[in-house]
């Protein structure tokens, strides 16, 4: 029997987890449409559409196991889930979650640097610095601060997808038709939409921290069913957009920047890529805030103690200095090419095949042994 969390919201407990996944997922290389580029546009738009369709349905079975598996072993930090998922192995996935950090940090750095670049005529590192302080000031004030960035951000990120979309019908609406009515074939559509999800999964368990609000197993696997279109919407309306320019528009760096040209909306690119800032910040954000969380619990049980702001703040900072480095050196379309598709296969091998093996088995039995769960 599920005792309910106290004060837990509608919005909480069904919307919040799906928001926080797509808070990790959107990160650099969607939100500039890189990704987007990199892994759906050469199937063609039709095939592009059928590979995100595929991956958003996995992100929302994986998402709901996941969410059911948490709450069964009562674990709200990576490092708990691994621990009662794997036993002794679970350092397989820490290794492998720790690289997948450094890389998203080091393309959201080169995200930032880019749009400053763009924007404002800056040196590359001047936008990546300004994502850093806003991150580290973030996470240094804990689940609150995280949780308010995920709901305000998303907020503003969805509207700003849908007037988008909006205006890029009106101005190059037959082009879109155009795109979509053009022979391409799908090739490579399902991998792509594989390997996409497989990488992009690990969002569902950075963000167990929010699974906190849950009463439920059935919330638990509501609210993953709902996250798989929750993260990928957004992404379906740019991919839209972008078919107005296929194929050429595969080789932009910033797919995003070239298409708000295209529009010549001054105020609107303007928010646009504020709201591409935002992302970022609410990705890199979840990302530190899920190793402060992993931390903080060790010391909880160890220590009995709290994880402090200052020290919050000192992890993040470490984190930053690295991955920026990286950013600065490689590039945003290096590290989205070459970095990727190795980190889906380890999520695969580490969280994924033994979630929807060991994991699923486990929770078919406990629900047969308690098939009467009461929920709020």
């Amino acid at each position: 029997m599920s005792i309910p969390a106290a004060g837990s919201s509608w919005f909480q407990r069904f919307l919040l987890p799906g928001f926080a996944m797509k808070a990790v997922i959107i990160g650099g290389g969607y939100a500039t449409g890189r990704e987007l580029a990199e892994y759906f546009l050469p199937s063609g738009p039709w095939g592009g559409l059928a590979g995100m369709v595929l991956a958003m349905l996995l992100w929302s079975v994986i998402a709901a196991t996941t969410f059911a598996y948490a709450r069964l072993a009562g674990a709200l930090d990576y490092r708990a889930f691994f621990a009662d998922l794997l036993g002794p192995a679970w350092i397989a996935f820490e290794i492998a979650y720790i690289l997948f950090v450094v890389l998203i940090l080091a393309v959201f750095g080169a995200s930032a640097g880019a749009i400053g670049a763009a924007m404002f005529g800056w040196p590359s590192f001047v936008g990546a610095v300004l994502l850093a302080v806003a991150i580290l000031a973030t996470v240094s004030l804990g689940n609150s601060a995280v949780e308010g960035v995920f709901k305000y951000v998303s907020f503003l990120l969805y509207g700003v997808y849908a007037l988008f979309l909006i205006l890029s019908m009106f101005n190059f609406g037959d082009r879109i038709a155009a795109g979509f009515a053009t022979p391409a074939p799908w090739t490579g559509w399902a991998s792509g939409g594989l390997t996409y999800a497989s990488y992009n999964i690990i969002g569902a368990v950075v963000i167990l921290p929010v699974l906190r609000h849950l009463t439920s197993t059935r919330d638990a696997i509501t609210a993953g069913l709902i996250a798989g279109p929750l993260a990928m919407a957004p992404a379906i309306l740019f991919f839209v957009c972008m078919v107005a320019f296929y194929p050429g528009i595969g080789a932009e760096t910033l797919p995003s920047d070239f298409l708000l040209r295209q529009l010549n909306a001054p105020v609107f690119h303007w928010l646009f890529q504020l709201m591409i800032f935002a992302a970022l910040l609410e990705s890199g954000a979840g990302a530190v805030h899920a190793i402060n969380e992993r931390v903080a619990g060790v010391l909880r049980r160890r220590r009995g103690i709290e994880l402090s702001p200052r020290a919050r703040a000192a992890i993040a900072g470490g984190l930053l200095l690295v991955c920026m480095f990286v950013a600065e050196r490689v590039g945003l379309i290096a590290l989205i090419a070459s970095g990727y598709r190795l980190l889906a296969y380890m999520f695969l091998a580490v969280f994924v095949l033994p979630l929807m093996t060991i994991g699923l088995a486990r929770l078919i039995r406990r629900r047969s042994a308690t098939p009467r769960e009461v929920a709020a």
